[in-house]
């Protein structure tokens, strides 16, 4: 199944029955007075939270959804049937925003979790509403409201505790591959994963936590190199990164330049993601000797001018690496254990503080960072939209002929 993270999609609720405008006519009911019934409500229409899917793609297909109208009142003080609610089913850790203002309508990140999109019309008043002791035989009645028209776009992004990020082929599909069921591809070329993996890692009996594989970054990335940045965006819900430094890079570049590439387009992608906690693991122990190992690690901490691994040589304004090294090789298994559980017990320490947060509304940096990477979404549609439009312009700028050179020639009588 196809991978898509990103879907715009236009509904539209349910138009309110219209009330009825009627009288009770019997035999021998002289006056029987108003009994016109009112209309039904329109149909919503909600988006529910759904743990078997993991894609957006069903709404590339079909991205337009219209509920059911409520129907009309009736005589005898019936009321109009409710037009029928639509649930569209959605990944977990899909976003919400209005396509026309950008507005953040809401987030799904529970099973069978609804949010409403759509409001559907409410029903109209029938005649009888409007009896009174003055007026006893009215003819007025209310129409049904309409329902919200709106354009949305849906955005996806992974639900995970922990991201790994790295150049490609630094070991993050292979270390993934090591330490949970997940069987990304790997192979010994960039751009190997292509789409983001999943992983479920179990430490000990009782307790797991799910890692996040992104295609790897490229100096450039922020601007379209390579794959760009549009797979970040799954990094925005995690709570730890892990940033893969390749001990024995094959091009023969520098370990030390390429972690100052990772940061500089995490940096430029979102300043939310690039402030969140993140530990050093150094990939690839395997193929450098046991006895240069030690000088190769003190060298690239040397040249970080590491301090209890703080960076200090990025000119980047709140970045910062966290009081943890890892040096692993994700083939042989050697320190993969010790930075799973590490991380297991430091996310379970994060859990009791992420609860106070929550309670006293420090979360709110979390719907910041939602907004930022929602806003640079929208830029780069513009910028392909502009890019496209240029296209467009300069092709009508050519004549037939195919030639540099539009010459128009006028015939005289």
């Amino acid at each position: 199944m196809k991978f898509v993270d990103e879907a715009s999609i236009r509904v539209e609720a349910g138009k309110g029955g219209n009330g009825c405008l009627s009288f009770r006519r019997e035999k021998y009911i002289a006056k029987g007075g108003p009994d016109g019934g009112d209309g039904g409500d329109g149909g919503s229409i909600y988006l529910v939270g759904d743990a078997d899917l993991n894609t957006l793609v069903d709404y590339r297909f079909q991205p337009r959804y219209r509920a059911k109208s409520g129907e009309s009142g009736k005589g005898k003080d019936q009321t109009g049937a409710k037009g029928d609610d639509i649930y569209l089913r959605v990944p977990l850790g899909t976003s919400i925003f209005d396509d026309e203002t950008g507005e953040y309508l809401g987030d799904v990140s529970d099973e069978k979790e609804e949010i409403l999109v759509a409001q559907g019309g409410f029903h109209g008043l029938g005649n009888v509403r409007f009896k009174s002791s003055t007026n006893r035989a009215p003819r007025q009645t209310k129409p049904g409201s309409p329902g919200e028209l709106k354009n949305l776009r849906l955005e996806l992004k992974l639900l995970a505790d922990v991201g790994l990020l790295g150049l490609p082929n630094a070991g993050k599909s292979t270390l993934i591959s090591a330490v949970s069921a997940a069987r990304p591809k790997i192979a010994d070329y960039p751009f190997t994963t292509l789409v983001p993996n999943l992983g479920v890692v179990t430490v000990g009996d009782d307790h797991s936590f799910v890692i996040a594989d992104i295609p790897g970054l490229i100096e450039g990335a922020a601007d379209g190199a390579g794959l760009g940045v549009q797979f970040l965006k799954h990094l925005s819900r995690t709570r730890l990164l892990l940033h893969l430094i390749d001990l024995a890079p094959m091009d023969g570049s520098d370990p030390v330049e390429n972690f100052k590439i990772i940061e500089r387009e995490l940096a430029k992608y979102s300043e939310g993601i690039a402030n969140k906690e993140r530990w050093l693991v150094l990939t690839k122990t395997d193929l450098i000797p046991k006895g240069d190992l030690e000088t190769r690690v003190a060298e690239i901490k040397a040249a970080l001018k590491v301090d209890a691994l703080a960076i200090e040589t990025l000119d980047l304004e709140k970045t910062e690496l966290d009081d943890h090294e890892y040096r692993i090789s994700a083939v042989t298994g050697d320190g993969t254990r010790q930075l799973m559980n590490d991380i297991q017990m430091h996310l379970t320490e994060l859990k009791a503080r992420l609860a106070e947060e929550a309670a006293s509304g420090a979360d709110k940096h979390e719907l910041e960072i939602v907004k930022e990477v929602h806003q640079y979404s929208l830029d780069q549609r513009e910028k392909r939209r502009a890019r496209r439009l240029g296209r467009e312009v300069a092709n009508e700028d050519d004549d037939e002929d195919g030639d540099d050179y539009d010459v128009e020639v006028h015939y005289e009588p």
